[in-house]
């Protein structure tokens, strides 16, 4: 039996799920990893990456995302996997069980089996990752309440997805007295947000920026 200590607990990879409204740079945040990213969309939206030289696989359906993660298991040339976005993803999915049963609860239960599965695998690469999320309302299963969370179809996939990662940020955007945009993420929940910082490292609102997220969770006391 091996015994360790969590003073010795070394994190090497991050793993981060951000959702937020259509437009607010959900997509753009696959350019702030400071490394090497691959991009798997299952969105036409690459608009917003156009002239900035990055790596994407477009996937169309599961045997495409099969191909992609097998290539991933032994590839050594991306430090980040950027899934955009994973409500995609499940919409894709659940369109082919649709086509292979007439009964829609069996449609939407298999779905989730996939994608529960899917999640977790490229999660768990060796490599840090990168899912974005459209938003929408969810339950809070402890208050009975409803939260800005992340969305897919069904209802038990939106409400589980948030469990499978260590960081969760909510994607705020705004207008600042200037006229200009400003973001940042919401790292941890509220009465009004899902989000959660399973590191501690982070502040309530940080710059929208992967590099720098990976900076102050993998060196805290640098990134303070």
């Amino acid at each position: 039996m091996l015994i360790t200590n969590t003073n010795d607990v070394g994190i090497k990879y991050v793993n981060v799920l951000v959702h937020g409204p259509s437009g607010t740079g959900k997509t753009v945040l696959c350019s702030t990893t400071g490394g090497k990213p691959l991009i798997i969309s299952a969105e036409s939206g690459l608009l917003s990456l156009r002239g900035l030289d990055l790596d994407v696989a477009e996937v169309k359906n599961m045997a495409d995302l099969q191909e992609v993660y097998t290539m991933l298991l032994t590839d050594t040339k991306y430090d980040w996997v950027c899934i955009d976005s994973i409500s995609e993803v499940a919409e894709v999915v659940l369109s082919a069980e649709k086509g292979k049963t007439k009964d829609p609860r069996a449609a939407y239960g298999e779905m989730q089996n996939i994608i529960t599965v899917l999640i977790r695998s490229f999660r768990d690469l060796p490599k840090n990752v990168y899912m974005s999320a459209k938003q929408d309302k969810v339950k809070d299963e402890i208050t009975g309440g409803f939260l800005f969370g992340p969305s897919a179809p069904g209802q038990k996939i939106p409400v589980a997805l948030p469990y499978f990662f260590d960081e969760v940020f909510a994607l705020h955007s705004w207008k600042d007295a200037e006229g200009k945009i400003q973001r940042a993420f919401q790292t941890q929940g509220d009465a009004q947000y899902v989000a959660k910082d399973r590191s501690g490292a982070l502040d309530l609102a940080e710059p929208p920026n992967l590099a720098h997220i990976y900076a102050k969770i993998i060196n805290p006391k640098q990134g303070a």
